[in-house]
């Protein structure tokens, strides 16, 4: 296994600051090529907040050297797909596509970071704001459930904290875009000192470096990048939200402050996830979906973000039943794990899931240059698979038991999501 995770790469940093890995895989005729800014919507700050999310449109709207819309265009004729993200912690673009067009990747991506401004119209961005304040209504406003973790998080975090705002942005924070702030924020940020760039896949290794250093190496740095100043918090008391939306089945979401990502604590939180809802098997799902069938539906997972992490449990009801009676069962589930003395062979069988979901996605070659990508931006080394796996092997009964006491022990958000009354 370890000889399969321990991949050899190539790791240049440019004169500019740009991160350049080289993973070299001849087994399929594809390249892939990765960006991490390292800007999310942490980076901004309250009353001007949806900017990461809204340059993952703006970025799509045309450079100076490619028109609207043609970034789809040139990748998806190419053969080639393409897509992006934003989260609290940073923002992505990526394109696979077949080798032999490499090149087209890196102009088009080149282009943008560059020549992104000289493009940026006012008439781009209302357009883009009107977009993104739709996708606002039908995401969240509009959907089922759809406010659930804009309240969450608002409620976790106080209104200072870089997490206490949507990564899309408040409404009225969107409606007041400003050509001047976006184009600011997009000069703060989208810079190649703050920037890792992988190609990934069946590609020429001088070649790949030449051309990156041709379209990416003149571009200028900029060593004055803000830091995120956050104090970390913790909740005086339980807080408990109850929202009418237009729902056919309550819903229950109960929200702790965690681990952060790569933390000590972070691997036993996903572990501890899994054993209670990892699959039809584990103890959440078997008590309430299948023995006392009080829920449709059960999950948790662990959210491991940069600055703090999140573990959170959410249940559908059954209908008649009420959310306080799929608490009580929750927490007494959770009671069960700590004075039972969890058996090492549920904790086995958890990590074993983890793992091997983990080691499945590797498959696909965006995936993998995506986790490299996560490693060198967060770890500073891209090649951190068997780092990242080993964190599993070492969970033992005691730091599950540990885990529960120090977070989940402590007062979080609890969060009714109710059917509109009629």
């Amino acid at each position: 296994m370890n000889d399969i995770l321990n991949i050899n790469y190539y790791k240049e940093t440019l004169d500019n600051g740009l991160d350049v890995i080289l993973y070299d895989d001849k087994s399929i005729p594809l390249t892939a090529v990765n960006l991490w800014y390292k800007v999310g919507s942490a980076n901004e700050k309250p009353g001007k907040t949806g900017f990461a999310h809204l340059f993952e449109h703006m970025m799509f709207q045309g450079s100076e050297n490619v028109s609207k819309e043609m970034h789809f265009r040139y990748i998806q004729e190419a053969g080639g797909s393409l897509n992006g993200s934003t989260s609290f912690d940073r923002t992505n673009y990526y394109e696979t596509l077949p080798s032999n067009f490499l090149e087209l990747a890196l102009w088009l991506e080149s282009d943008r970071m560059g020549l992104l401004l000289p493009a940026l119209t006012q008439e781009k961005l209302t357009n883009q704001k009107e977009v993104v304040m739709n996708e606002r209504r039908q995401r969240y406003e509009n959907q089922p459930y759809g406010m659930a973790w804009e309240l969450l998080f608002s409620n976790l975090f106080n209104d200072k904290h870089p997490y206490h705002w949507p990564t899309i942005g408040w409404m009225k924070d969107i409606e007041n875009f400003q050509l001047e702030d976006v184009r600011n924020f997009f000069k703060t940020y989208y810079l190649p000192n703050n920037t890792s760039l992988i190609i990934g896949g069946d590609f020429e290794h001088e070649q790949a470096l030449d051309l990156v250093k041709k379209y990416f190496g003149d571009f200028k740095s900029n060593s004055d990048i803000p830091k995120i100043n956050f104090e970390q918090e913790q909740l005086d008391e339980v807080i408990r939200i109850d929202h009418e939306d237009d729902v056919q089945l309550p819903r229950l979401y109960l929200a702790w402050h965690s681990d952060k990502l790569y933390g000590k604590d972070d691997a036993v939180l996903d572990v501890l996830s899994e054993i209670l809802s990892g699959s039809k098997n584990t103890r959440l799902y078997r008590t309430l979906v299948y023995e006392k069938q009080i829920a449709q539906d059960v999950s948790c997972f662990q959210y491991s973000a940069n600055l703090q992490g999140m573990f959170i449990i959410i249940a559908t009801a059954k209908p008649g039943v009420e959310l306080h009676t799929i608490r009580e069962e929750i927490f007494s589930e959770i009671e069960k794990i700590v004075e039972a003395n969890i058996e090492d062979r549920e904790i086995q069988k958890a990590r074993n899931s983890v793992k091997s979901s983990y080691i499945y996605s590797l498959q696909n070659l965006s995936t993998l240059v995506d986790h490299m990508n996560n490693y060198n931006c967060n770890l500073n080394e891209p090649n951190s698979f068997i780092f990242d796996l080993n964190r599993y092997e070492q969970i033992k009964k005691i730091h599950i038991i540990n885990s529960i006491e120090k977070y989940l022990d402590k007062p979080f958000v609890e969060l009714h999501i109710i059917p509109k009354k009629k």
